[in-house]
């Protein structure tokens, strides 16, 4: 109780004032991100930085080590929808190879021009990484390693889900294309991607050592500057703070 709780977290980019929001209003699921995870201070992880408190995304090892190529496939993952669905609708693009990772089977079948794949961590990677073009719900991991794999990219953000809805607001304003459902009164937007969909440049350099250290500075500065308008020691003990502020203060030194 009443200890310091430091949150990082895509979350707290997306609630951040400066970041893109959907556009339809959302009251409940603003709510939920605001105060499903209590902390005193937070740092944020998005697509762009767009405040002081933002970093880009941490692009996890096995995407970094990667070497992309492409061998004309299209990566899906698309899990609001069942595999019927998908089918249905990617099959009418008869002139592209799709593999669909699909939660919703544990086998693989063929169906035409379409591939339904068990999900596994490892061949979706590899996947991703050999793919002309990436398809996918509006999350905040798989659309950045897409765009870190410099993959085209088209999502379709989650129903209800407004952090889904707000992503897609920043990724659209960064030009990547957005559609509502899939249906099939969008197949001339998933066509128009195919043919005539552009690389969104993106520099995910890996920077956690950074910012970490930046977020630790941050921090012992602002109990420093807390502390000093504290009663002294010699009124209160707090010794064992003292010696916390020590450390801090050094590690702050380094870095300022």
């Amino acid at each position: 109780m009443g200890k310091p709780c430091i949150s990082l977290s895509h979350q707290a980019a997306v609630i951040n004032k400066n970041s893109p929001k959907s556009r339809n209003f959302d009251p409940v699921g603003k709510a939920i991100l605001r105060s499903y995870a209590p902390c005193t201070s937070q740092y944020g992880f998005h697509f762009k930085i767009y405040d002081n408190n933002i970093f880009t995304p941490v692009i996890r090892t096995e995407i970094r080590v990667k070497k992309p190529s492409k061998l004309g496939h299209y990566t899906v993952y698309l899990p609001a929808y069942d595999d019927v669905r998908i089918i249905k609708i990617l099959s009418m693009i008869d002139d592209v190879q799709w593999q669909v990772f699909s939660k919703h089977n544990k086998q693989s079948i063929q169906k035409g021009n379409v591939w339904i794949r068990p999900i596994n961590n490892d061949e979706f990677i590899d996947s991703m990484s050999k793919a002309t073009g990436v398809f996918c719900g509006a999350g905040f991991e798989t659309p950045a390693e897409a765009m870190f794999l410099k993959k085209k990219l088209m999502v379709i953000p989650m129903k209800g889900q407004y952090e889904q809805q707000c992503n897609a607001a920043a990724l659209e304003e960064m030009g990547v294309p957005v559609i509502k459902s899939l249906k099939k009164k969008h197949l001339k937007k998933i066509v128009d991607w195919v043919l005539n969909g552009e690389i969104i440049p993106v520099d995910y350099s890996d920077m956690t050592e950074t910012i970490l250290r930046n977020i630790i500075a941050i921090e012992a500065k602002a109990r420093i500057d807390k502390m000093a308008l504290m009663p002294k020691e010699s009124d209160f003990q707090l010794s064992g703070n003292t010696n916390f502020l020590k450390k801090l203060a050094k590690i702050a030194s380094g870095i300022f």
